[in-house]
């Protein structure tokens, strides 16, 4: 539990780090993500982003699982 802390604490320390580059990224206005807007109402639901991440961090798991 101990290492798993600790990696997270980096990965935010790093992700913070790189955050003014990471902001650049189209990630949440990819074709797929659902934007709805009403007279009163936004609903947004990143999917297509999503499943992209989950992709990327599903490969990113099984490299480190090897």
């Amino acid at each position: 539990m101990n290492k798993t802390l600790i990696l997270v604490g980096i990965g935010c320390i790093v992700i913070g780090v790189l955050w003014p580059w990471l902001r650049t990224l189209p990630l949440g206005r990819l074709p797929g993500d659902i934007f709805i807007v009403r007279d009163n109402v936004r609903f947004f639901f990143p999917l297509a982003t999503c499943v992209v991440v989950s992709l990327v961090l599903t490969f990113v798991l099984w490299l480190f699982r090897k």
